[in-house]
């Protein structure tokens, strides 16, 4: 397949990706280029508002609280560990729930989650807020329900007065996913050596980093996953170029993807697209966590997505580059 057959096959979703608009306020080499860098302060929202500082410390509170679980064992940390780089142990391709349950598909970073268009593997969330609910109220995940979340916050004293002071109406479910919402906003990691790169620090990347990103973008990585999170912002569909899920076996419900939101036959096995942002940190890959490296990734894609077979020296310069996508959180670089 061409470069210009890829890009003229995915040039909508680029359009779509809102890119263009990005671009006049972006150094000349960010322009040129169809990934953008994050931006540094993390407390300014998408329309330039800076965030309520009280909501987002409520958030980092409710975050961590294990009160939002039915049993009290769980919390949102449970399987999206900022010292695990926003997403669980590498030897979970899913999260364990209430009771040990296991989940449905791997759990996928909350670092730069508020720069994804949808929410969930399926985009059946259409922001942070919202998403905070459905694991609410999953039986395999936290496994309780809103008023019983409110009650047992309700009866801390103090907790109750943090929310009176900022919301009216108090404790309520709408509050509590606004301000865990607020947190998770701040959760951004910028200056990564690419985004240094793009900014106009041409040391930043090495000349090997630079030919794994001149791949990726000749092989058509880069339809997908391009823009300010290197992927987020559209849906596709996992087996372009070859049947995954058949190859791979065993067959579960969470395999249907966006299906099982719109139960449109044309959405089957078609997801959200992960961003790229701190993929080396991040194992297992998709969503059902069976790619335990970034080189069994890559060869998935190229088989799956761009009907290929990766060339090794390609492949470890592609993970190369990948590599320059590791950011800062607070001042600190990412590491495992």
């Amino acid at each position: 397949m061409s470069e210009f057959f890829r890009f003229r096959r995915f040039r909508p979703w680029l359009l779509a990706a809102g890119l263009l608009a990005l671009l006049p306020a972006l150094p000349v080499m960010a322009q040129q280029e169809p990934i953008s860098p994050l931006p540094l302060d993390a407390l300014v929202d998408h329309l330039g508002k800076t965030l309520d500082t009280r909501k987002v410390v409520l958030g980092e509170k409710l975050f961590h609280d294990k009160r939002l679980s039915g049993d009290n064992t769980i919390t949102c940390a449970s399987c999206h560990n900022l010292a695990r780089n926003g997403a669980d142990v590498p030897e979970r391709p899913v999260s364990l729930g209430v009771g040990g349950a296991q989940g449905a598909v791997n759990a996928p970073t909350v670092f730069n989650a508020r720069y994804n268009f949808r929410q969930f593997w399926d985009g059946r969330a259409a922001n942070l807020a919202e998403q905070v609910s459905g694991p609410v109220r999953n039986l395999v995940e936290m496994g309780s329900s809103w008023p019983e979340v409110m009650t047992k916050l309700n009866r801390d004293s103090a907790l109750a007065a943090q929310f009176q002071s900022i919301y009216s109406d108090g404790v309520q479910s709408k509050n509590i996913q606004d301000a865990i919402a607020a947190y998770e906003m701040t959760l951004t990691t910028p200056n990564a050596p690419f985004d240094k790169w793009l900014r106009g620090e041409k040391g930043a990347l090495t000349a090997e980093e630079l030919q794994g990103y001149q791949l990726f973008k000749s092989y058509g990585c880069i339809a997908c996953h391009q823009g300010v999170n290197v992927g987020g912002n559209m849906y596709q569909t996992f087996g372009v170029m070859g049947d995954y899920f058949a190859a791979r076996g065993n067959p579960t419900e969470a395999d249907n993807g966006r299906f099982n939101v719109t139960r449109d036959p044309a959405d089957m096995h078609v997801f959200k697209v992960p961003s790229l942002r701190n993929v080396a940190l991040t194992p297992p890959y998709f969503h059902d966590g069976s790619a335990q490296t970034l080189e069994q990734a890559v060869d998935v894609m190229f088989r799956y997505q761009v009907g290929l077979r990766a060339k090794p020296q390609e492949k470890a310069l592609i993970v190369k580059f990948l590599h320059t996508l590791t950011g800062q959180y607070r001042g600190k670089s990412l590491a495992r």
